[in-house]
């Protein structure tokens, strides 16, 4: 494959413009085909790049990057990070890392930790936003710092049960539409998140008491 345009896989950061980084936002605006979720393209409007509108046919898209691969400066967009649950591990593991040049973004895991002031070098990451983990809370259980990746009313029921079986260890703070005009981070109960509707950009944090104390 003739190579003389790398793809590049760009970290949006976590919803809002502002939390894009300007070699995200140099790459977006040197790409000649957008590639991305509508809320991502609809972000530049004014953007005269051909465009690909990512939805759940994931192999359609694959086949039209590999299509514009290498003649073509492609930029394709993924949500927060490239490294968390993205677009980019089938792309890389189709075209190979080579032909990929990956551009780091904010995570939605960053701000949700920047919000509680704490760090997050040991944190857990368990993502529960497209399937169902294949994790128990027994195994989770001596976690001192637990990122959920929520917003899959299919898997907010396990969520929830993760959360009672730690309600007596750890706190419970729900983080939905981080950057954005909606965003709320609020402490809650097992119980409520029970009953709750998550928003589809939610993280939920389960942080030991004595890590907070």
């Amino acid at each position: 494959m003739d190579m003389k345009h790398k793809i590049i896989i760009v970290g949006c950061g976590p919803g809002a413009l502002d939390y894009l980084t300007p070699a995200a936002r140099a790459a977006i605006e040197n790409a000649e085909v957008l590639i991305g979720a509508p809320r991502l393209l609809d972000a530049f409007p004014a953007h005269r790049a051909e465009r690909v509108v990512v939805r759940t046919d994931i192999e359609d898209v694959l086949n039209q990057i590999a299509a514009r691969a290498g003649h073509k400066k492609v930029a394709v967009m993924v949500s927060g990070d490239p490294g968390l649950c993205s677009l980019a591990k089938p792309v890389i593991k189709r075209l190979g890392r080579d032909a990929c040049e990956v551009i780091p973004g904010i995570s939605s895991v960053q701000v949700a930790f920047a919000r509680i002031g704490l760090d997050w070098l040991d944190a857990r990451i368990v993502t529960a936003h497209d399937k169902m983990p294949e994790v128990t809370a027994a195994t989770l259980a001596g976690e001192k710092k637990l990122a959920v990746l929520a917003g899959n009313d299919a898997t907010q029921a396990w969520i929830a049960s993760l959360a009672a079986s730690l309600a007596a260890s750890h706190q419970i703070v729900v983080c939905e539409n981080l950057t954005l005009p909606d965003e709320r981070v609020r402490q809650i109960n097992p119980s409520e998140l029970q009953t709750m509707k998550l928003a589809s950009r939610s993280i939920v944090l389960l942080i030991h008491k004595e890590v907070l104390s």
